[in-house]
């Protein structure tokens, strides 16, 4: 006799986790082969893609050069990027961005055709394409989807959440998922991870409510090489209201003429960097964080961009007036928020990451190019440049076939204890990260917050044990709360520990006790790499921390 499975067995050739620009690129380029695309989000597109406000760096423009859009990338890097990785970047995005003009792509265009550029932050030429003026990501991502659903090929599974990626022997074989009819387990020998940043793991962030770390913990959970973790951008202008997510003020407008000013309405970034308000977004946030923490607030003048740009910055001004404020009539209130993970999953020039099977694009990899501190407008770049990159060398690799195994068993959910416990747990991880790996961190800070943040972890687990044996009917919305918070608490555990074995200023990691960089530190990629194993010289990992491993 048989036991029934408790879950439905699907099998895949190809699954792509994420419905931003990385994973919508990858799954478009991979046609016609079969695709199956899985989104927490309720359809497409998702992630922050769709709220990206700046623009695609590309060094397409009269007199610029890759080389010089890879200088300035490795400058911002503040000496961690690789200049190999670099140079990819910049020469495959000025191709793929011409293609995209080509392509007829809803890029901002003058009269004669030509693309509008404008310049931000750190680059030494005006080299950022726009769509929809401050609407980028959603002009893109939004033609994008329409593309996507138009493809026989591809197979979009909306309100799915990625639980645990089914291992063997170092390989991954699936992933299982909980969707609105339940468990399950997708069964496929390539599974690429498109998920996105770990801005909601900090308390104030930029970052959509679905941006929890969930691809990064899939990964850390599998045993796969992680590294930079400990790279957290915050950026600079944050419109300073009650908020979550906060809304972001583009670096865009800083480019256009908006200037900074303190109480008294004085610009201040003048006496700060030799490029003022265009200065690296690190020297940026840090200079209005050190205002903000002695009590004095900060704001963003953008009457000077609007004035030169009247047409350009729809989205800014929809965000201003949703919260009761006119920007034509006062400087805006700022402050920096979590905005942007140079970190991630490591990951080669094609994606592949240390587990055979096993790929990364976009904001969850760690493909080299950002280094410490990345340069403005890199990231739709590097979600386009490596979402095709992906998809071409999961296209052509062979991978033996899956070997037979066991069905594994799904996870014990903490569903019977109720929402408004799972999600204090929650908040009070976001708050202490944010507290204690914020902007400027500290020996003692972080090794505080590596305590409550176990302790955290510890009651989640405890929950879970607690519930395993409630008949209590699993729903997506109790399993993604539940998912979301383990996965959470683990990113916040190991950006935590990065940041503690990182003893220096470098980028955006900014440690109060050690203010100065170090000449010799992060000069290899081997010392910057960690392992969910290396948690084990602080606490420990917890029972919830293991991957879904097959026998």
């Amino acid at each position: 006799m048989t036991t029934p499975t408790p879950y439905e067995v699907r099998d895949a050739e190809v699954i792509v986790i994420g419905s931003g620009l990385a994973g919508m690129t990858a799954a478009l380029a991979l046609a016609p082969r079969a695709v199956t695309l899985l989104t927490k989000t309720t359809d497409l597109p998702g992630g922050s893609s769709l709220h990206a406000q700046g623009g695609i760096a590309a060094a397409i423009g009269p007199g610029d050069r890759p080389e010089d859009h890879a200088a300035d990338t490795v400058s911002a890097g503040a000496g961690l990027v690789d200049a190999a990785m670099a140079a990819l970047l910049t020469r495959d995005g000025a191709a793929q961005v011409r293609a995209m003009l080509a392509d007829g792509l809803p890029f901002d265009r003058s009269p004669d055709g030509a693309p509008l550029l404008g310049r931000e932050a750190a680059h030494g030429a005006a080299r950022i394409v726009h769509a929809g003026g401050d609407a980028t990501g959603r002009t893109l991502v939004t033609a994008l989807a329409e593309r996507l659903r138009a493809t026989s090929s591809i197979r979009v599974e909306t309100g799915a959440f990625a639980v645990d990626l089914a291992m063997r022997n170092n390989r991954v074989c699936g992933l299982l998922a909980f969707h609105p009819e339940g468990w399950v387990l997708h069964r496929a020998p390539r599974v690429i991870l498109a998920t996105g940043g770990i801005g909601g793991a900090f308390a104030r962030t930029t970052n959509p409510a679905e941006a929890t770390g969930d691809g990064l913990a899939l990964a850390a959970r599998a045993g796969a090489r992680l590294a930079d973790l400990e790279f957290v951008q915050f950026h600079p202008t944050a419109l300073d209201v009650a908020a979550d997510p906060v809304p972001l003020l583009t670096e865009a407008l800083r480019g256009a003429g908006a200037v900074l000013l303190d109480r008294a309405g004085r610009r201040f970034m003048p006496g700060e960097h030799p490029l003022a308000e265009l200065a690296p977004r690190d020297v940026v946030a840090r200079a209005i964080g050190r205002r903000i923490a002695a009590g004095e607030p900060v704001f963003l003048d953008l009457r000077p961009a609007l004035a030169a740009k009247p047409d350009g910055f729809p989205t800014v001004l929809a965000l201003c007036a949703d919260h009761g404020l006119d920007p034509f009539a006062a400087p805006m209130p700022v402050a920096p928020a979590a905005h942007y993970h140079m970190g991630g999953v490591v990951t080669d020039a094609d994606g592949r990451t240390s587990l055979e099977g096993l790929w990364a694009c976009g904001e969850v990899a760690c493909t080299g190019v950002h280094g410490a501190n990345r340069l403005a407008s890199n990231s739709l770049l590097e979600a386009l440049v490596f979402g095709a990159r992906v998809a071409r060398d999961v296209a052509s690799r062979v991978l033996p076939p899956l070997p037979p195994f066991a069905l594994p068993a799904p996870p014990a959910v903490a569903a019977g204890v109720g929402g408004a416990l799972l999600d204090a747990i929650a908040a009070e991880g976001r708050n202490v990260l944010y507290d204690g790996a914020g902007l400027v961190r500290d020996g003692l800070g972080l090794r505080a917050a590596r305590r409550k943040l176990d302790r955290l972890a510890a009651a989640l687990d405890s929950l879970r044990d607690a519930d395993a044996g409630s008949d209590t009917a699993l729903d997506p919305v109790s399993v993604r709360r539940w998912g979301e918070a383990r996965n959470r608490l683990l990113v916040g555990r190991l950006v935590v520990h990065a940041a503690l074995a990182r003893e220096e200023s470098r980028g955006a990691h900014c440690r109060a006790d050690h203010p100065l960089p170090d000449p010799a530190s992060g000069r290899t990629a081997e010392n910057r790499i960690l392992t969910l194993t290396d948690l084990a010289g602080a606490a420990g990992p917890l029972p919830g921390d293991a991957a879904c491993c097959i026998p």
